[in-house]
This record gives C-alpha cells, sequence and structure tokens, in this order.
C-alpha cells in the first residue's frame, strides 16, 4: 500500500463522514474551524489516499521540537487493514525528527468500550508509541498522553498547547501514581 496525502478541505465530505463517525460530538472540533486552522504553518489536515480511496485522516499541530496528532481515523470498512499503519508511517516520514504526541483514552476498566480503548492502545504500542505515565483533560474530556520518537516533557507540552492556542488552551496534565 502506497499512500498519498492530500490537504483536507471544506468540500471534503468523506473525510467529514470519518470524523464524524469516529469522534463523540464532545471530542469533536468544529469541521470548519479545523479547515481554516489547516491554512496556519503549524497546523496540518490531511486526508491520506490510496490511489484514489480515501482510507482515513489526520489532524494535528506541529513546533520545531512535536507533532501532536489531535484527530487521527480510518475509515471503519477499512479499519484492521494496515491502513492506520499506513498513516502513522506517512506521519514518521513528513516529521522524522520531531517528537510525536497522541493523546487517547485511558484504558479504565470501568469504561463501558474498554475493549476497543485496550485494541486501540495496542494499535500505538505495536506502531512505536511508549506511554508516558502522564494524562490530560481537555475540554472535560480525559486523555492518557502516548509518544514515539522522544522523551515526553510535560512543561514543554504546556507550552506547546499555550503557544499554540495563544493562551486560550492549558489543559490539566498529570502524571499518574
Amino acid at each position: 500500500m502506497k499512500l498519498r496525502a492530500e490537504k483536507v478541505g471544506l468540500s471534503s465530505k468523506d473525510v467529514k463522514r470519518i470524523y464524524f463517525e469516529a469522534f463523540s460530538k464532545k471530542e469533536r472540533m468544529p469541521f470548519p474551524v479545523m479547515v481554516a486552522m489547516s491554512k496556519l504553518w503549524n497546523t496540518s489536515f490531511l486526508g491520506f489516499y490510496d490511489r484514489d480511496s480515501l482510507c482515513g485522516f489526520v489532524y494535528l499541530a506541529q513546533n520545531k521540537k512535536m507533532v501532536f496528532i489531535m484527530f487521527l481515523a480510518v475509515d471503519e470498512k477499512l479499519r484492521s487493514k494496515g491502513n492506520g499503519s499506513a498513516i502513522l508511517h506517512e506521519i514518521q516520514k513528513i516529521y522524522p525528527d520531531k517528537k510525536i504526541i497522541i493523546s487517547i483514552e485511558p484504558c479504565d476498566d470501568k469504561a463501558p468500550d474498554i475493549a476497543l480503548r485496550k485494541r486501540r492502545k495496542a494499535f500505538y504500542m505495536r506502531n512505536g508509541y511508549i506511554e508516558t505515565g502522564y494524562f490530560m483533560k481537555l475540554n472535560g474530556v480525559m486523555q492518557e498522553i502516548i509518544i514515539t520518537n522522544g522523551e515526553f516533557v510535560k512543561g514543554e507540552f504546556r507550552l506547546f498547547f499555550i503557544l499554540y492556542s495563544n493562551g486560550t488552551v492549558w489543559p490539566r496534565i498529570w502524571k499518574q501514581t
């Protein structure tokens, strides 16, 4: 499988469909805001295609040291076929010298969708991500922070958010004990 990346625009109805299927309302940002933000130097919204078929997308922000993947999803019909791993591999090729951070739902055994959460975490672990021991709460949603290509530094990540959001986003970040 050889993927190519294309910028996502407002007319990208298939990306929007995947986004709405993959993320709950409380997790999502407004789609038009994501498209507008992706016009900035530090934000990318990319659809990944195998020939002419959309496999999935990624929405991420970056600075000189790190990339934070805010949203990554694969079309439901194409999951468990290597597409997610291929997208992560393409991101690694685009940003070979940067830490890549992802936040995922924690694997709380009391969660009603614990099996899905464990599968998702295992997917990232198979693709070279490691646990940091850190969690964050952003917009009322608790997330576990995982990383590849480097060590997680709490202050560096908090500063990333503050600068990226012009001081409007201050996630609570803590180390699980």
